[in-house]
């Protein structure tokens, strides 16, 4: 062979290699492990700020949440920006939504941050807030649905975070499954634990597996994997996923995203939460059903119905976490692995 283009060939596979990853069926490079630290327990008279960094949430809303938050011993601070509105849905331009968080990051009498509510658009704070803004002072960041993009930002960076009910659910507890999941947050955020029995579900694949605990609403998990936060699936991880207002093909997806991009493969277990309000326009049994198809290959438990996402009941979950979970015929449990009095909770 011609040196010449025997050197052209092996510029170009070199390209190749960095452009598209290893090839096929070669081993694996090693990722480091996902390792968050967990932000302090709140004390009676901290603060916690209140900051709508999605969809506008109104200034009485923001009200009635801190009169909650007072009610649970705490000092609520609001955002300068919250009760802003940019064009309809937005709580604010990009820069006023990423001002507040930054200022709720930055000053240290904060001990914690509850996100008023959710809708879309913290997909647009990624490239404006570095990770390392986000170790450098670990709070509790609480919130769920599209404030998965900041809750992934913060494992990533190495702080774990709270996937629960928001500012808007707080302000109005009208039935008893949201009184249950908010007093649940409430005593988390003072250090008592939840460790999680699940009745049986049909889906279920048995076993036990333990990793990190990451993920959230799928369709705003899967376009993280495109940012500074694409590590986040490629360590042992426990993979948790809901999803709200979705057609069952979008879903499918979705979830075709995380197997392509590898996600899947590192996944040591996976937990199925609500698939609320979504339509099945394919024809499977359930969305559990569906995606039961991609996990069975790869020999890890799947747990299935666990109670969180954008049901009324909406039990918190510690992201970053060290968990271990066990899929049992008749049941399963959930369990974090952090300091605290361990509690158990029977939805």
């Amino acid at each position: 062979m011609n040196s010449h283009i025997f050197r052209i060939r092996i510029v170009l596979l070199v390209l190749s290699l960095i452009v598209l990853g290893p090839i096929a069926g070669s081993a694996k490079v090693p990722k480091k492990p996902l390792k968050c630290v967990a932000p302090a327990y709140l004390k009676p008279g901290d603060k916690v700020a209140l900051i709508s960094p999605s969809y506008y949430c109104s200034m009485e809303t923001a009200f009635r949440a801190a009169d909650t938050l007072r009610s649970w011993g705490y000092e609520p601070v609001i955002g300068p920006n919250v009760g802003k509105q940019y064009l309809e849905h937005y709580a604010g331009t990009v820069e006023e939504r990423l001002a507040d968080l930054r200022w709720a990051l930055k000053d240290p009498d904060i001990k914690a941050i509850l996100c008023l509510r959710g809708g879309y658009s913290t997909l647009h704070l990624v490239e404006g807030l570095p990770l390392k803004k986000l170790a450098a002072s670990p709070k509790w960041l609480i919130g769920y649905s599209d404030i998965t993009t900041l809750l992934s930002m913060e494992a990533c960076a190495g702080v774990m975070g709270i996937h629960g009910m928001m500012g808007c659910n707080i302000a109005k507890q009208d039935s008893v499954n949201v009184q249950q999941s908010c007093t649940l947050l409430r005593d988390l955020l003072q250090g008592q634990v939840p460790r999680y029995e699940l009745p049986a579900h049909k889906e279920n694949i048995l076993g036990r597996a333990t990793g990190t605990l990451v993920g959230g609403n799928l369709a705003t998990f899967a376009p993280l994997l495109c940012s500074q936060v694409n590590e986040i699936g490629q360590s042992d991880i426990i993979l948790f996923v809901e999803e709200v207002e979705e057609t069952h093909h979008n879903i499918d997806r979705l979830f075709n995203m995380l197997k392509m991009s590898g996600v899947l493969a590192h996944c040591k277990g996976i937990v199925l939460g609500d698939f609320t309000d979504c339509e099945n326009d394919v024809g499977y049994e359930s969305v559990e059903a569906m995606l039961r198809q991609y996990i069975e290959p790869y020999n890890i438990p799947l747990l299935c119905g666990f109670p969180a996402g954008h049901e009324k009941l909406n039990l918190p979950l510690v992201i970053g976490a060290p968990v271990a979970m066990e899929v049992r015929g008749d049941g399963a449990t959930l369990t974090f692995d952090i300091s605290g009095e361990q509690r158990e909770v029977r939805p």
